[in-house]
């Protein structure tokens, strides 16, 4: 085979150059995370476009989530991750010395592949966040609270309901609570790691469904194994192996032709390479 160097740059290469500066909500130059001195993604350069869906696909270990983690500095929670380059949000380094955390995860929030919902009522759970922030008046309180259900996708099944514990959900009910207690926040960015992977058929569709919806007015960043569901919701993919960005361009483009013998092979489920 060929050397790809050339073709892998001029992928990249294109792909900056469709995504304008003003269309840009996050900008990754030169990337790189090692745990405790083994790396994870390397010297990695991406630009992240504004209200669409862009989603990370690769094989186990190759870095997807540790570079969803690092767009909310979730790796300043372990002592033993180095990261080196920059991510900027709406043109601003998050690592800047004036940026506050916890605000930046509020401006960033993220689901993770199990519902993880408090052991309090639906209503209290979606209403965490909003009492952490500020004092709300009771009705407007209530007023984002069916918002952010609504938004969501779950306030009919659950309006009735709303004191009951969360734990008596379903999985994918569970799921879109998470959500819901996401948005209520006002989040401009919502990362998704592997979001429906433990979740049945039925549920898988409604939060795909969620996905598409909601990038009308948020930024969203899927974290997948699964092929057929980066094809169904994401408008950008990029494929990661082995820490490195290998392609990475529109969706349809990328599923139907990719430019690299590597991508093909992995979208294919051919090993060889």
């Amino acid at each position: 085979m060929a050397d790809e160097t050339s073709p892998r740059q001029a992928a990249l290469h294109e792909v900056v150059q469709d995504i304008p500066r003003e269309g840009r909500c996050f900008e990754i130059e030169e990337l790189s995370v090692a745990y405790a001195g083994k790396t994870a993604l390397s010297g990695l350069n991406l630009y992240v476009p504004r209200h669409r869906v862009t989603a990370f696909i690769g094989p186990s270990g190759c870095g997807k989530s540790t570079l969803l983690r690092a767009f909310n500095r979730l790796h300043d929670l372990n002592d033993d991750v180095d990261r080196q380059g920059r991510i900027m949000l709406e043109g601003q380094e998050i690592h800047a010395p004036e940026v506050d955390v916890a605000d930046l995860r509020r401006r960033v929030g993220m689901v993770f592949q199990t519902p993880n919902p408090f052991p309090m009522s639906i209503y209290e759970n979606v209403a965490f966040g909003l009492r952490l922030q500020a004092a709300l008046p009771k009705r407007r309180r209530d007023e984002v609270i069916e918002w952010a259900l609504e938004s969501a996708a779950l306030w009919d099944e659950v309006k009735h309901r709303l004191h009951d514990s969360a734990l008596s959900l379903s999985g994918g009910q569970q799921q879109r609570l998470v959500i819901a207690r996401t948005l209520a926040v006002q989040p401009e960015v919502l990362l998704l790691d592997e979001p429906a992977s433990a979740l049945d058929p039925i549920s898988t569709l409604k939060i795909e469904e969620l996905i598409r919806t909601l990038k009308s007015h948020l930024t969203l960043v899927l974290v997948t194994h699964n092929m057929q569901q980066a094809a169904r919701v994401s408008d950008y993919t990029a494929f990661l192996e082995g820490g490195e960005l290998i392609e990475y361009g529109a969706t349809d483009t990328l599923f139907t032709n990719p430019r690299l013998a590597r991508t093909e092979n992995y979208i294919t489920g051919r090993t060889d390479r």
